[in-house]
């Protein structure tokens, strides 16, 4: 079996006068990143590998709510190719992923991680809003070979304000 958990970067601030790429979150994407965070926490949940796209606001949301999970020596990578907003970049390197790995994190940008929730899940998803989290497990040895897996989890911010 594995496990894949989706998580879209948290609110990110328009307020600064930098490139997309190197956008901060603000302060309600902080707090949700932290709210998910403990959720998740709550909920067991941990990931033997994580990759993250290398813009600043998937960083700092990977970074509170790692934080919040205690998860400190797993296998973390930056990945610019997850600097994706169609998804094709990031299902190249879910598939990529080394076969020992059962539980995958992923933290990336919409457009890219609503459409892979919804080709690879069994649950049709308007929107992953920002510190969404889609959790999808497939009954497959390798990730390779995932096609379309059951949704076992959608947790979205505005459930736990």
């Amino acid at each position: 079996m594995k496990k894949l958990i989706l998580i879209r970067h948290a609110k990110s601030s328009w307020k600064f006068d930098v490139t997309d790429h190197q956008r901060p979150l603000k302060k309600r994407g902080k707090n949700d990143a932290k709210l998910i965070g403990k959720r998740l926490r709550k909920l067991g949940i941990t990931a033997d590998k994580i990759i993250c796209s290398d813009a600043k606001r998937t960083q700092m949301t990977a970074a509170i709510i790692l934080d919040e999970l205690e998860i400190k020596n797993t296998d973390f990578s930056l990945d610019h190719a997850l600097y994706d907003f169609e998804g094709t970049h990031v299902f190249e390197s879910i598939i990529a992923t080394n076969a020992e790995i059962d539980t995958l994190m992923v933290f990336g940008h919409n457009y890219a991680l609503t459409a892979l929730a919804n080709t690879l899940g069994d649950q049709v998803i308007d929107n992953i809003p920002t510190a969404g989290v889609v959790i999808i497990e497939f009954a497959n040895k390798r990730w390779s070979s995932i096609s379309v897996g059951k949704t076992l989890l959608t947790l979205f911010p505005k459930e736990l304000r």
